[in-house]
């Protein structure tokens, strides 16, 4: 809940204030999330996922990257400052978020293994489901936290609540308080946890094959449906469109969160009752669906439906790919492939959008297209990729089944 409500708190509202205050490109803001999140993966993957692995350590992962990426948080605040160029300072932010993110991998990294520790095979999808369902409570409070501190309630200029620091400060004292809690879980690691599965492999033996091409379609997956993450404030905000104030964009991106908190506690319910393999597939495409209707309909009342439907689709797209992940991934290499399997994940929170929607957006207003085109063109573009990440689930899951037949004596 901490974590969630500090997400919604900085990460909904700095986008706006990178491009509307500090001057920042469409595609330059999407670095703010991009490059942090490349460093991210690749921490994940060669240094916290292998000690993790090597030292059985999950917890203490957590722990100090919460510390530790809160002093840099703080500590980012005072140098974003220091530039004289608003552009300038823009790369700053950019700069020290990725610096920031080798010590928020550690975490990041840390939950996904005790998680899996801790739980059986067969409650990972309905634990999942609850954590962002409580995640979405501290969502929905961060974001309306965020809307009233960055404007100061409409008595400042926008992006006041970056410029004095506020916003940093409360993300740091978050981090900071989000340890104790921590502190009251068992460690992990293989030797010390309570799922009976943790010291063995889970279902048949590891197929590469088989994984990879299901990191394949998550890949397209997430980066279809999370490339208008970083662009879809921005377009919100338009002077020229639906022009909503911080306050008014708040209950939007709350909506979503409304969407999340009631479908995680359905989560273990659904997924007894479609299993993973199908409840992943029609997740993604009501992902998809949300984001056609953010393209073709330019009203606040779609725009409502739209952002339910994202909130919906969140959770069971990332309930159900953790347990199929877990399924798919033994224990002994639990550390190194979630790192793989995180990656899909958070590459698409900025990578998607510098690849996908940054590009498609600059480039149909550099042709003369009008912003709010263009911005929808892109969202567009986004639900036709999630849809391509369907089609290799469902190729996959066919070619499981089909191999599960020949099996059978």
């Amino acid at each position: 809940m901490l974590a969630m409500f500090r997400r919604g708190l900085f990460y909904s509202y700095l986008t706006i204030y990178l491009r509307h205050f500090l001057g920042l490109s469409v595609t330059t803001t999407t670095l703010f999330v991009t490059l942090p999140m490349i460093v991210n993966v690749v921490s994940q993957r060669y240094l916290w996922g292998v000690i993790s692995d090597k030292y059985q350590k999950r917890r203490s992962l957590i722990v100090w990257g919460e510390i530790l990426a809160g002093l840099g948080t703080l500590l980012l605040w005072a140098c974003h400052l220091i530039p004289s160029e608003k552009a300038n300072a823009g790369w700053v932010i950019i700069i020290g978020l990725s610096l920031i993110e080798v010590f928020w991998s550690m975490s990041n990294i840390g939950w996904s293994a005790l998680i899996s520790d801790i739980y059986e095979q067969g409650n990972r999808t309905k634990i999942m489901g609850k954590l962002e369902s409580l995640g979405g409570v501290g969502r929905v409070m961060g974001v309306l936290a965020g809307g009233l501190l960055y404007d100061r309630m409409g008595t400042a200029f926008p992006g006041w609540g970056f410029y004095q620091g506020i916003l940093f400060w409360i993300s740091g004292a978050v981090m900071f308080a989000s340890v104790i809690p921590m502190l009251m879980v068992p460690e992990g690691g293989m030797g010390k946890p309570l799922a009976k599965d943790s010291q063995e492999t889970v279902g048949d033996p590891f197929v590469p094959r088989t994984f990879f091409i299901f990191i394949t379609a998550m890949t397209l997956i997430h980066f279809g449906r999370n490339a208008v993450a970083v662009t879809m404030p921005q377009y919100l905000s338009l002077a020229t469109g639906l022009n909503l104030s911080a306050l008014t964009l708040s209950h939007v991106v709350n909506i979503r969160s409304l969407g999340i908190i009631i479908t995680g506690l359905l989560a273990g319910r659904l997924c007894q009752r479609f299993g993973e393999r199908r409840l992943l597939a029609l997740s993604s495409v009501a992902a998809a669906l949300a984001l056609f209707i953010l393209g073709i309909f330019p009203s606040l009342y779609w725009v409502c439906i739209s952002s339910f439907l994202m909130g919906f689709s969140d959770v069971l797209i990332i309930a159900a790919s953790y347990g199929l992940a877990a399924f798919y991934i033994p224990a002994p290499k639990r550390g190194t492939l979630f790192a793989v399997f995180n990656a899909t994940f958070f590459l698409s929170w900025g990578m998607a959008g510098t690849l996908i929607s940054g590009p498609i957006t600059d480039g149909l207003i550099y042709l003369g297209r009008l912003e709010t085109d263009a911005y929808r063109t892109s969202f567009n573009v986004s639900a036709l990729i999630t849809l391509v990440g369907v089609a290799v689930l469902l190729a996959l899951f066919y070619d499981e089944r089909r191999l599960t037949r020949m099996k059978r004596p």
